[in-house]
């Protein structure tokens, strides 16, 4: 898509730069055919230079006064015609430069054309992100802390102006226009080899589709992120090449049956995303009778966890109530809802689930279940960021946040994919297995520990790198070593190893590196530091490897001989 700035500026210019030209060109012709007379009184005509020098000081009104000569009578006449005249024209262009300033088109124009331009001048791998919400807001602060490259683009100018203003580093391209045109998605680069991910987190199903499908046509080495809101639709995208479909109901579902059945496997999930590594007092799901009110989306996939998890479940339908939105309205005023949750046996429950796809008809349904079961567990649905301060005031024990956990899943993608990896390896582990896991991270690093993902390569671990290509063996215990003291271990937990499509679950110490190896490390600030030292400083390494610190050059190499030399000697003997 090519910009039509510069067609709008010549085309809106082109009558007042005409109008500005023949009145210099009709002062100038009147100044050069009217005779002067010099100092000595002799008649002169001025030259074509001179009178273009004095007709452009005097329409700009700068006024050098009369040159070279005192002018004449007639001259000076055509003087004060040439000024009325020049500033007709000044005025006129001027006028028009201001409107043109002020132009939408040419402003739109100018927007357009300088994000194309940084598009073509991006430099490193970026992320296009579709739409400026709540989910990617989330998202884009997460990733701009990492200093993550990202394209970002928006039908609703608005939403761009809003970006903008956040003044994100780096800098963020953002433009606005209709996401399934495709010459819009050509223009934020969906087509450079530099635009690695394409992340599409619309609520809307079937636009996250489309755009997904126009994604995978233009650019087939673009990966894709895309949010989809029910089983089957999710099976679509699979099948069809995109490579991570997030369900948001069925993270719900999932992590409430691992709550019901191994609350050791949920809290370390949980705690790759920031939670506390512990269960909390409020945190213990019972075991009792759900009631579920709505059986939409997240019903049905909760049906299947709970189902799996033996539990005894009553579900309220509450489709009726979206029929009207005039039902809606007047929720508060209506006692059908109470009646439900009365016949389905609220009184005797152990939790309800408000899931519907309103906020504050779930709020009124905790707010009901607990006027009839004061100490019943309450779990809710909220399906936006913005009225997150509204569900925390009301203590909902538990509460699934729709975009947040979209958000996190998606940034695990894009910053730390390894994290999601692990979560996916937790589903073949038992509750003894995880809390085995969580003692032991706790024990060894207490519970402000936090993870990294580490790459074998020249660019996140060259001096390792370097000696491994070398043929030395380099093996997890060589890495936790602390710089300090060679006989020290530094608090370092490898959770997973991933060595091209085998991925290792808790490698032992003596488990061999390998170029290209990725893993996942438990760590806090102080070993992580270590950690970076002992992977890209050759003499850290070599001292974590041996246990002395290395000598560099000629001197170095002649102790080294000189020790051999010992060690044969002392054979010898």
């Amino acid at each position: 898509m090519q910009s039509y700035a510069s067609w709008i500026v010549i085309r809106r210019l082109r009558i007042p730069l005409i109008v500005i030209i023949l009145t210099f060109a009709v002062s100038i012709l009147g100044m050069m055919m009217i005779p002067g007379r010099d100092d000595q009184g002799n008649l002169y005509h001025l030259n074509f230079f001179d009178a273009f020098y004095f007709v452009s000081y005097m329409a700009s009104t700068i006024g050098f006064g009369e040159s070279p000569y005192a002018f004449t009578y007639p001259q000076k006449l055509w003087v004060s015609f040439s000024i009325y005249l020049t500033v007709i024209g000044w005025f006129y262009g001027i006028g028009t430069i201001v409107a043109l300033i002020q132009d939408k088109v040419l402003s739109e124009e100018i927007a357009r054309a300088k994000f194309m331009k940084d598009i073509r001048e991006m430099d490193a791998p970026f992320i296009l992100i579709f739409g400026y919400n709540e989910v990617t807001k989330n998202l884009i602060n997460r990733l701009s802390a990492r200093y993550q490259r990202m394209v970002v683009i928006d039908k609703d100018k608005d939403k761009i102006d809003a970006l903008k203003l956040e003044n994100h580093q780096p800098y963020i391209p953002a433009f606005y226009g209709d996401l399934l045109d495709i010459e819009t998605l050509k223009m934020a680069g969906i087509r450079e080899k530099q635009c690695k991910y394409g992340v599409i987190l619309f609520e809307n199903e079937y636009k996250n589709t489309q755009l997904a499908m126009m994604c995978r046509y233009l650019n087939n080495g673009v990966r894709l992120i895309v949010r989809s809101n029910t089983l089957q639709n999710g099976e679509y995208l699979r099948r069809v090449g995109v490579d991570y479909v997030e369900n948001p109901f069925r993270v719900i579902s999932h992590r409430l049956y691992r709550a019901l059945t191994a609350p050791s496997l949920w809290v370390l999930e949980m705690w790759i995303h920031g939670h506390p590594l512990r269960v909390l007092k409020r945190e213990k799901v019972p075991k009792g009778k759900f009631v579920i009110y709505g059986y939409g989306r997240m019903g049905a996939a909760l049906e299947k966890g709970l189902k799996k998890a033996g539990v005894e479940y009553v579900f309220i339908d509450a489709r009726d109530l979206f029929a009207d939105q005039e039902r809606i309205e007047k929720i508060f005023s209506e006692e059908k809802m109470e009646e439900r949750l009365v016949e389905a046996g609220i009184d005797d429950a152990a939790v309800i689930v408000a899931g519907t796809r309103n906020d504050i008809v779930n709020l009124a349904v905790i707010m009901l279940a607990r006027k009839h079961n004061p100490s019943i567990y309450t779990v809710a649905r909220e399906n936006s960021l913005t009225d997150l301060s509204v569900f925390k005031a009301a203590a909902i024990d538990r509460n699934y946040i729709l975009e947040q956990i979209v958000a996190d899943k998606a940034f695990n993608h894009l910053a730390m994919p390894l994290a999601n990896i692990f979560i996916k390896q937790l589903n073949d582990k038992d509750e003894a297995w995880g809390c085995a896991l969580v003692e032991r991270i706790r024990n060894k690093m207490g519970e402000k520990s936090h993870l990294c993902e580490i790459v074998i390569d020249h660019s996140h671990a060259y001096a390792l790198s370097q000696k491994l290509q070398e043929g030395v063996r380099v093996t997890l215990q060589v890495l936790k070593r602390s710089r300090e003291s060679y006989t020290r271990e530094n608090p370092l937990l490898f959770l997973l190893v991933r060595r091209g499509d085998e991925v290792i679950l808790l490698p032992e110490d003596d488990f061999v590196v390998e170029p290209g190896d990725e893993m996942l490390v438990v760590c806090n600030d102080e070993s992580e530091n270590d950690l970076a030292y002992i992977l890209n400083n050759y003499y850290e390494l070599y001292y974590a490897m041996h246990g002395t610190e290395e000598i560099p050059g000629l001197l170095g190499g002649l102790m080294k001989n000189q020790a051999g030399s010992d060690i044969i000697s002392s054979k010898a003997l």
